[in-house]
């Protein structure tokens, strides 16, 4: 099994067909922003906590072919949503957050209020992110973007990749030379600020660091990253790497079916275990992180935390053993202790941070004993899309059965809401985003 293109020539030969159409243009002046979706094999639930994360990107993702439209005007379609998005590069843009919802906005059709276009939201976001750092814009683009089929709301941060994709569209359009950490923060912006998210930077981080054939890794509290490269052996047989290829099994579920307590309480509940675990250890001054406790201070006085806040930073404090030991084993190009990690870690998701829904566990356990697996996990919080694993590329076919059948068995209604030949999808990673 080889590497399977992303995008391919007839993907990019359609898109630029697009683009010349709407634009009235040759398909040659069509630029395309390659923008990919990523997982997170370790580092679950900890970067809200400054803590260490791994990530990669996968060879699906979004598209969006441009050209420069010559004047102030951006006129953007879509290949998931209805209507056309169109804005002045020169209007003034405000947080979504703290415009009214009776706020009229400038989009064609029946798109009026700014809820029912919401789409177009992420070029407006990246118009305020670029602007609000003093960059000059002097001219807007005409562009049609366009996700992988059937993988919105699955879990693999689809919404930071069309931000990174705007971002790069607008700075090629207008020769602005930006660096990956500078559109980092430019996509924190668009999250943060403007639609009000309340979001880390691992996602954006991983679209834009990220390199074929490397896990990439972060402090979420000091920014350091780093590219580890899973090694190429020689053509010595007893020294041949194992190829690998990414699953993605998908629940049905697009809405979260979430449970208590929620996404939101688990962050709160993680920043009063360290509050009392830095008291307990006489750095009450400290910022109430997790990542602010030595992990010498969080054996000390662990076990003066309730049981809920217990779960919490047990799950912490063991998820950034897991990232070291992960990047060892990847340097290594040991799959199989790389595998049982990942595992380990959705096993810790679900008894110690407490998230998931009984589809997305029932799923996760499938694909821990389907052959060839080395390790599953949710992808996110295990609410809704799907889970991920790593599978030995020659066992990559026969998994994927056997997830999709033994899925069925379990959640029959959801199931069948899922294209058999799309319930698991096999993926090899891929690489960080940029511009064709």
């Amino acid at each position: 099994m080889g590497k399977e293109t992303w995008p391919s020539k007839s993907e990019l030969d359609e898109m630029r067909k697009l683009v010349a159409e709407m634009a009235g243009r040759g398909t040659k002046d069509v630029r395309v922003v390659v923008s990919p979706y990523r997982i997170c094999p370790l580092g679950a639930h900890v970067d809200h906590q400054g803590g260490s994360v791994s990530a990669m990107t996968l060879n699906k993702g979004i598209l969006l072919g441009f050209v420069p439209s010559g004047d102030s005007q951006v006129v953007l379609r879509s290949g998931q949503f209805t209507g056309e998005v169109r804005f002045s590069i020169n209007e003034s843009v405000q947080p979504i957050h703290i415009v009214k919802a009776s706020d009229k906005i400038n989009e064609s059709g029946a798109c009026k209020l700014q809820e029912e276009c919401k789409w177009g939201n992420y070029a407006r976001g990246a118009l305020y992110a670029l602007r609000s750092r003093g960059n000059l814009l002097n001219q807007g683009i005409i562009g049609f973007v366009s996700g992988s089929e059937d993988l919105d709301s699955s879990g693999l941060s689809s919404s930071a990749a069309v931000g990174v994709a705007y971002l790069l569209a607008f700075e090629s359009a207008n020769d602005l030379d930006v660096s990956p950490t500078e559109n980092i923060e430019y996509d924190r912006l668009i999250e943060n600020e403007y639609l009000g998210l309340k979001n880390g930077i691992l996602d954006q981080s991983a679209i834009l660091l990220s390199s074929y054939g490397c896990l990439t890794y972060m402090n979420c509290k000091t920014k350091e990253h780093k590219l580890v490269r899973l090694p190429k052996y020689q053509n010595l047989e007893t020294e041949k790497q194992k190829a690998y290829k990414i699953l993605l099994a998908f629940s049905g579920l697009k809405q979260a079916l979430t449970s208590n307590p929620g996404y939101n309480r688990r962050v709160a509940e993680c920043q009063e275990a360290a509050r009392l675990l830095l008291l307990a250890s006489g750095n009450e001054a400290i910022e109430p992180l997790l990542s602010n406790v030595e992990p010498t201070a969080y054996e000390t006085h662990k076990s003066k935390l309730e049981p809920t806040l217990a779960r919490r930073a047990e799950h912490y404090f063991s998820e950034n053993a897991r990232v070291a030991k992960g990047l060892d084993a990847w340097a290594c190009g040991n799959l199989e202790d790389f595998g049982k990690l990942i595992s380990a870690s959705g096993l810790s998701s679900i008894q110690n941070y407490e998230c998931g829904c009984e589809p997305l566990i029932q799923l996760y356990e499938i694909l821990v004993r389907s052959p060839g697996v080395y390790g599953a996990r949710f992808s996110g919080a295990g609410f809704r899309g799907c889970c991920i694993a790593f599978v030995d590329a020659d066992c990559a076919d026969e998994a994927a059965s056997f997830v999709r059948d033994e899925y069925l068995k379990l959640q029959p209604k959801l199931a069948s809401q899922i294209n058999s030949e799309k319930a698991v999808l096999i993926c090899d990673a891929g690489d960080c985003a940029r511009v064709i």
